[in-house]
């Protein structure tokens, strides 16, 4: 078992700021509106389950990003609890898919926002697949161009999309006074329990972005004490800010208004404290939001199939590299562009719900099985695992009444990772 040593280049703040830049990127301004339409005046608690679910998970990823640290994150933990075998292989490639579909969702949001601003045709629907597909062809240009551009316009966007949010937080809570829409919150206005967890389960997307931290464990100084806290007060921080701006949100416009803005609400919600300023400051902020979690998430879904490939868990034709950026960052744009193209919003959230909830549940039994190697109260873990699993199976059987595509897609794409890995370790076998 490896040690993180104490001389690494990334301080608490930066670790923490990786952490809270790869929750809040595309995820709230793709998801709130879903998430209101989902849990009605009960969203604020919806954000409140799926992140209490996140904060949970983030223990095993704190002890096992200790006790284990690597830049595969996630790919290594999973190998380390099962070994290289058909399970962990698909594991692994179901997360890069995941990857894939979380881009998806960014582009989609992105999508949808960048037509207020500036349309291109009369057509809505043209324009949003217009603005997605672009975005995600010039995000894998600078990608290819430079990955130092890349974390440069990463480092940038976290400051501006936290300080507009946080603005709209304070100006949204000043408009609340005196607001009619305020009795939207109260009980009689949430949905029923399971479907309030469901809801949370749908939007759980929002929060997925803190295991990134384990990819930067191997650079994080004074690890033993930095690890943890980056993770804990990460995703403390952003359940906090999720739920403030549901209550915003939810407390600014009446129901039918967020229904009919549901795809960029966040920006609807701005319009009555601030007007026509406001909705285009957040639009703003939204664009700059998902272009930079596109940007971070290519180049990280290109990494993670290069980890798999150099695991020898897919062919090593994927440790080719063209245009000097591994081969599996072209596919993954290609696939992004497919799934967006041919997706809507709630099938896009849901399959990427299933497939984070299914792999972080893998990390949570991971956690448990090796509670004594890396020191983690073991009712913990399992705790996670069986919530994880709780919450997967509670979002599939909801999900089949209102969105069975999402819900199949989800199921395909599983049984496609486990039918490719077992393909591939067969005919590795028989060589």
């Amino acid at each position: 078992m490896s040690k993180p040593t104490s001389d690494g280049t990334i301080g608490l703040k930066e670790a923490i700021s990786i952490g809270i830049g790869g929750m809040v990127g595309g995820g709230i301004f793709a998801v709130l509106g879903l998430a209101v339409s989902l849990a009605q005046g009960g969203t604020p608690v919806a954000f409140i389950l799926a992140g209490a679910l996140a904060l949970i998970t983030s223990y095993s990823y704190a002890k096992l990003s200790r006790s284990y640290p690597d830049r595969g994150g996630t790919v290594k933990f999973i190998n380390q609890g099962f070994g290289r075998t058909i399970f962990s292989g698909a594991m692994n490639n179901l997360l890069w898919i995941s990857y894939i579909i979380m881009l998806s969702l960014y582009a989609s949001a992105f999508g949808s926002y960048a037509p207020n601003l500036f349309k291109i045709t009369p057509n809505p629907t043209i324009d949003f697949h217009i603005y997605a597909s672009a975005i995600i062809v010039l995000a894998t240009a600078i990608n290819y161009y430079s990955i130092a551009v890349v974390g440069k316009i990463e480092s940038y966007a976290v400051v501006i999309k936290l300080v507009i949010l946080i603005g709209f937080i304070f100006v949204g809570a000043y408009g609340l006074f005196g607001n009619s829409n305020l009795e939207q919150l109260a009980l009689e206005h949430w949905e029923t329990p399971i479907k309030l967890f469901a809801g949370g389960m749908v939007i759980f997307v929002a929060y997925e972005g803190f295991e990134l931290i384990a990819n930067a464990a191997p650079d994080i100084k004074t690890p033993e004490k930095n690890i943890s806290k980056a993770y804990y007060i990460s995703v403390g921080f952003v359940i906090v800010l999720y739920v403030v701006i549901a209550i915003v949100t939810v407390g600014s416009l009446p129901f039918k208004n967020i229904a009919d803005a549901q795809d960029y609400v966040l920006a609807e919600a701005a319009k009555p404290m601030l007007g026509q300023t406001g909705f285009t400051i957040i639009t703003i902020a939204a664009l700059i939001s998902t272009f930079s979690a596109i940007n971070a998430s290519l180049y990280g879904g290109s990494r993670v199939n290069f980890e798999i490939a150099e695991d020898d868990e897919l062919p090593h034709h994927f440790l080719s590299k063209f245009w000097n950026q591994p081969i599996g960052l072209m596919i993954t744009a290609i696939a992004t562009l497919v799934l967006v193209n041919l997706l809507d919003l709630e099938s896009i959230s849901t399959a990427g719900s299933i497939g984070f909830l299914l792999i972080f549940a893998i990390v949570n039994y991971v956690g448990f099985k090796l509670h004594n190697e890396i020191g983690a109260r073991k009712w913990l873990p399992i705790t996670g695992c069986i919530l994880c699993l709780l919450a997967l199976a509670t979002l599939i059987i909801q999900q089949l009444n209102s969105n069975w595509a999402g819900v199949a897609v989800s199921i395909g794409l599983i049984g496609l990772c486990f039918l490719i890995e077992w393909g591939y370790k067969k005919t590795e076998h028989k060589k």
